[in-house]
Order: C-alpha cells, then structure tokens, then sequence
C-alpha cells in the first residue's frame, strides 16, 4: 500500500478513529493504490494525488486510511444522495469533479467552446521579479495580482512554506492568445491535457505556481509522480485550506493551476 500524506497533528489522530461504514476503511486503504480509472481522460493507478483535496471537501483532517476518513466520506456522499458507503469511488469523484470544475471561471461560461476575449493590455499588472519563477516576465489582470499577493504573503507567514524561496512563485501567468495558439501546435497536442488551443491563461485570471517538484521533474510536469509530490508538500496543502479565502480555485489534475474567481471573464468577442 502506498501511504497518503497524514493530515491530522498528533493530538488529533484519536479522533480519526471515530466509527466509520463497514469495510470502507479497507476498502479506502487499498483503492488508493490500484483503482484503475481516468478522471482526467489519461490513464491512472490510484487516487493518492487527490486524496489531500478529497478530504477538504469532505472536511476531515484525516489519513484515507482511518475510519474518521471514511465516515466524513459516507456523510458526504449521503448530502448528495449517492449511497453514503464511506468508500471512495469513481462515481463519488465524479460528483466532487463537477462541483470544482463549476467554481472554474472559465469552465463556468465553458470557455473551450466560446473562447472568452482577452483582457486589454491596460488591464494587466506585472509581477514583480521575486514574485515570479527564476524572475521572469509574468502578467495577470490588476486585482488578480493583487489578490495573489495578498494571499503569497499570508502564506509566507507559515514556517514551512517561507522554507523554500521559490514558493508559490509564478511560473505562467497571462497568455497572448497567438503565442498560446503556436505552442499548442508546436507540441501537437491541441485539447489533450498538455496544452489546449484556448487557455484558461488568455483570461489575466489563471496563474501556474510552484507547490514543489519530485527529484528529477519540472514544475509543470503532470507526470503522476510529480503530481502527488506537489499534493504532499506544505504550499499545496497550504492553498487547499486557505486560497478560497482570497478567491482562488484549483484545476485538481493540476496542484499548480489556481484561477482567481474575483472578476468576471470577458465573454468572446
């Protein structure tokens, strides 16, 4: 069994081991590490990289592995009407899927099939080279940036994410539509899970952040591996129990991807 990243402090693991549905805890404990599924459209072994956002949707602090895990499960499961078993299913992800792909901006208005405008140039800020990956040239709208550096500095304050200095520095920001449309094509893989010929980046609204990489991998790679390092780590838990306060949302196949919901996307032109 491969171990999910264990939530709960020591003095509250007791409360992990509250009564949960019979056989779920089993049940949670194995799948983890061999369910075979695609909720993404790309082939995966297991579901440990969303394990950490699985359980702040359901509100528990809790490994995957305990029957506090399983019975925050089943609780949720049944508020939704789907069988409240505990056990951790594609059918239950697919219910949780939805739920965050709708807070999306840009999936909200479906925005792969009425590609919204880009805002104006007058519209965009720039980061400021510390704020920035390796300090390179980053935009996103004004009160977009704003809300992120509001955010970055109150993460900054948690010993464990100002331990490393690149921390939810910026790595893509602001996308020209041209230039997102010719590296789309240069890496022939339009609308698959790499790159997509209309981008939740043209907004100003989407920004890619360092959460962490796994030895050897960059910190956009969404090999699996990668993936579930960046779960793992201090700024992407982080950013599950904080960034909705200053309004930003996750793509969850991506640790890195969060969208500012604060302002609303140009409708196409």
């Amino acid at each position: 069994m491969v171990p999910t990243l264990i939530l709960a402090t020591a003095p509250a693991l007791a409360a992990c081991l509250a009564p949960a549905p019979p056989g779920a805890v089993a049940a949670n404990a194995a799948s983890q590490a061999t369910l075979a599924w695609a909720p993404f459209g790309r082939a995966e072994t297991g579901w440990a990289v969303y394990a950490p956002k699985i359980a702040t949707e359901v509100g528990t602090a809790c490994d995957v592995a305990t029957p506090a895990f399983a019975a925050a499960l089943a609780a949720w499961q049944g508020h939704r009407r789907l069988a409240p078993t505990g056990v951790f299913d594609p059918l239950t992800f697919a219910a949780m899927k939805a739920k965050w792909q709708a807070a999306r901006p840009f999936v909200h208005i479906d925005g792969r099939a009425h590609c919204p405008a880009p805002p104006p140039p007058a519209a965009l800020a720039t980061a400021a080279p510390g704020e920035s990956f390796a300090g390179k040239a980053v935009q996103l709208r004004a009160r977009a940036l704003a809300a992120f550096r509001a955010m970055r500095a109150a993460a900054r304050r948690d010993p464990e994410v100002v331990a490393e200095p690149r921390s939810l520095t910026i790595f893509s920001g602001y996308r020209d539509p041209a230039a997102d449309a010719a590296r789309c094509s240069a890496q022939a893989n339009c609308n698959g899970i790499v790159r997509a010929t209309c981008s939740a980046h043209r907004t100003g609204l989407a920004m890619d952040l360092w959460v962490g990489t796994a030895a050897g991998f960059g910190p956009d790679s969404s090999a699996d591996a990668n993936r579930l390092a960046m779960t793992r780590g201090p700024q992407y838990r982080w950013l599950l129990a904080n960034a909705a306060r200053f309004g930003f949302v996750n793509y969850a196949f991506e640790p890195w991807h969060w969208e500012w919901t604060g302002e609303p996307i140009n409708r196409p032109s």
